[in-house]
């Protein structure tokens, strides 16, 4: 899966059923509101409610920066 592909347009958390955020470097689909991180494993979104994963505050600015860096 790359930022440019267009399932990412749809995808969308199965919690709070928003939008999701690529972290191509971790495998991961990122949802910063809940902060819950979902693992994409051999090219397949994992979003059943049970994969997201917390993720510790300090992580969570880590990866809001890496986001916004990103989108620049």
């Amino acid at each position: 899966m790359t930022p440019d592909d267009p399932l990412l347009t749809i995808l969308a958390c199965p919690l709070d059923k928003g939008p999701l955020s690529l972290l191509p470097e971790e495998k991961t689909l990122y949802n910063p509101r809940l902060r819950l991180s979902y693992p994409i494993v051999e090219g397949i979104p994992q979003l059943l409610p049970s994969s997201g994963r917390k993720v510790a505050a300090e992580d969570h600015e880590r990866l809001l920066t890496r986001l916004k860096a990103s989108a620049t």
